[in-house]
């Protein structure tokens, strides 16, 4: 899901023919027999099910298509996608939204080519997933936020919030699973955590904990004298109490007689296991989970110091089983990612970006703190992404078929598959060139179906795998010829687009995910440099951009500066005409703040410096602000809260190590196509919408 994504009004209709996997009916038949779209739904109770099947049916695929529906986009409106964000701004935008929100649905739909029916069959489920927290050893519970915007355009269409919260799937990262098994081994080694082998003297206060382990003393040597005086251990045991809360009884327990312990506190449990420390050395406390993972507490005899050992023992390393058991069961949809990371196929997105950095954040681990180092680690686990966006703009004969629309899903939907959105039985030899694409899910296949309005991430991928294989048919590919055998990651026809990305989801500049590497459209950044930038925030509220150009052309000249635009209503950028200029104007601020003589109240500057409260510092400062996980709601404050200090002369390491790390990060050797189509300022169209 991306902001104000916009979907067709009309109900999609049908274009061809019904069938089972088994058999096939007539047109007619079909014509008259259109279903809904044949959309796979998977909650917590059918999972496991269709996690077997995925694995058989990604196993097949040719390519995967996803899309995720979240929680929000933007914590703060100054963290949206702006102009004169650099390309390592825009990551640090990127790792914040996927931080913060919440991932709700994933969509997944492989794709196949089918050589009898020259068609692809796609297989569209749509998984409901929330980070319930399922282990007791856990962290605190997840938090995420909710944007208003994003909440509100999900129950538009219509998102179940009940299915979601209640039967979506859970899961682990990798990091947290790691965390999670060090903290269960961590707990096993520590005597005196686990619960079976506590045995230290609890100092009794209350007069209450007194009495209760007065009265557990007394039924406790009554048992154990039953026992060694050859009482039948299945008979009535001692009473503890008239309270009805709590229950004993005579049971026995890994092969040994023992009694049951019901109703009872965790404290009144440490109670009754220091008491036995005290006063009985062959009677132990075990604290143990049965196969349905209920505890469950005895107090066991046993013969031998020995056998008292062995038993605490295998208490404790059947409860390190059950905790093993649980981080497991806790992977959840974690396995649906390890999945398709462990098979290598292509995997295609729409303006993925966001997309691929939730799939990193929730499902491997936190992000890393630089675009580079998230490339080379994400490139790791899926080697081949597509984002079908780079291809509808980059590509001069797609480009040119989109000129006319936008490039969001549903208008991209629209345009390249329209056999698949309206009712085109038409024989116009162009629909009749286009890739023929089926849906089956649960052994149940179609050809024709009548889908909704209704927004869901399953159709979203359903939706993004369509425009691939029509892009690719496009570019030339003969699907009839296609095999099993053949990689389409691997075809030369895409190797221009593969593990390209935009490193924004609302502006044209493009990272190489092999190298990288971001390839900035650069008619646009060659309009400025970010060291003639200057950030100002907090100053008067009344100014607008205009009124702060003029102040600054008075002091510098009427040529000093080029353009001021503002962050939002407590900042702005003022992008001089070179360096030297943001310097001088930082060092003339703090001159003018430290003198409060005629000559400051009379500087053209005095506008901007009023209330003395006015910040700014370089184009660093301002990454240093967007790096921070505090999200402000005006960017006046964030600077304050972070504690970035204006700045008057840059430091001469710094300038240096800033670029070296531009050299090494940002270059202008695109292929020979990117650079074209930038060549020729072809205008990349600015996304507002998906």
């Amino acid at each position: 899901m991306r902001r104000q994504k916009q979907w067709p009004l009309r109900p999609l209709l049908a274009y061809s023919f019904c069938s089972s996997a088994a058999e096939r009916v007539s047109n007619s038949t079909a014509a008259a027999a259109t279903v809904a779209f044949p959309l796979k739904h998977v909650t917590r109770s059918n999972f496991e099910k269709t996690l077997n099947d995925l694995r058989a049916l990604v196993k097949a695929a040719d390519f995967v298509a996803i899309d995720l529906e979240m929680t929000g986009v933007t914590s703060a409106p100054w963290r949206d996608s702006l102009e004169f964000d650099r390309y390592d701004v825009r990551y640090l935008k990127v790792k914040d939204s996927a931080e913060k929100f919440a991932v709700v649905q994933f969509g997944v739909c492989p794709f196949r080519w089918d050589a009898r029916t020259q068609s692809f069959v796609s297989h569209p489920q749509n998984f409901f997933v929330f980070p319930r927290q399922e282990l007791t050893f856990d962290p605190p519970a997840h938090e995420f936020l909710c944007q208003t915007t994003s909440m509100d355009f999900l129950a538009k269409y219509q998102f179940d919030f009940n299915t979601c919260i209640h039967e979506g799937i859970s899961y682990l990262s990798r990091r947290q699973e790691e965390e999670a098994s060090k903290r269960l081994e961590t707990l096993y080694r520590e005597e005196g955590i686990d619960s079976s082998g506590e045995t230290e003297d609890l100092k009794l206060v209350r007069l209450a904990d007194v009495l209760f382990a007065e009265r557990m003393k007394n039924m406790l040597n009554e048992w154990r004298t039953g026992l060694l005086n050859g009482g039948n251990v299945s008979s009535e045991s001692p009473r503890i109490s008239n309270e009805s809360t709590r229950s004993t009884e005579t049971v026995f327990h890994q092969m040994r007689p023992a009694l049951s312990l019901k109703g009872f506190t965790s404290h009144q449990l440490r109670v009754i296991n220091s008491v036995l420390g005290k006063h009985f050395g062959d009677l132990v406390y075990i604290h143990s989970n049965d196969k349905s993972s209920c505890s469950q507490d005895f107090v066991v005899y046993t013969e031998s110091e020995s056998d008292k050992e062995n038993l605490m023992k295998e208490a404790k390393d059947e409860r390190k089983r059950v905790g093993e058991r649980k981080i497991q069961s806790a992977i959840g949809f974690r396995q649906v990612i390890d999945l398709l990371a462990s098979e290598k196929k292509l995997i295609v997105g729409h303006n993925c970006f966001l997309d691929i950095a939730h799939v990193y954040s929730k499902f491997v681990g936190p992000l890393p703190s630089t675009a580079e180092k998230f490339v080379a680690s994400i490139n790791s686990h899926f080697p081949y992404i597509v984002d079908t966006k780079i291809l509808l703009n980059v590509n001069p004969m797609l480009h040119q078929r989109m000129k006319k629309s936008s490039t969001s899903l549903s208008s991209a939907f629209s345009s390249l598959c329209p056999q698949i959105e309206f009712s085109s039985r038409s024989s116009d030899s162009h629909l009749q060139q286009r890739v023929k694409i089926d849906v089956e899910v649960d052994n149940f296949r179609c050809s024709n179906w009548n889908a909704g309005g209704k927004h869901e991430a399953g159709y979203d991928a359903f939706m993004t795998g369509c425009i691939f294989a029509q892009a690719c048919n496009h570019l030339g590919f003969d699907f009839t010829q296609h095999s099993q055998s053949d990689n389409l990651a691997h075809n030369e026809k895409l190797e221009k687009y593969i593990n390209r990305l935009y490193l924004s989801w609302t502006r044209g500049d493009i990272i190489d995910l092999r190298t990288g590497h971001s390839n900035a459209d650069n008619w646009r950044v060659s309009k400025f440099k970010y060291e003639n930038i200057v950030l100002i925030w907090n100053f008067p509220r009344k100014l607008k951009a205009r009124e702060i150009k003029e102040c600054i052309c008075k002091a510098f000249g009427s040529v000093s500066v080029i353009s001021v635009y503002h962050i939002d209503d407590s900042a702005v950028f003022l992008l001089f005409k070179n360096s030297e200029l943001v310097w001088d104007f930082l060092k003339l601020k703090r001159q003018l703040e430290s003198s409060d003589g005629p000559v400051s109240v009379l500087h053209p500057l005095s506008k901007i410096l009023e209330g003395g409260n006015t910040g700014a510092a370089d184009y660093e400062a301002y990454k240093e602000i967007c790096s921070s996980h505090i999200s402000e709601i005006l960017f006046s404050d964030q600077a304050e809260t972070v504690g970035v200090k204006s700045r008057t002369r840059p430091d001469p390491q710094d300038e240096t190590d800033r670029r070296e790390e531009s050299t090494v990060a940002v270059t202008h050797k695109s292929s020979d196509l990117i650079d074209a189509f930038l060549a020729n300022r072809v205008e990349v169209e600015t996304a507002t919408t998906n």
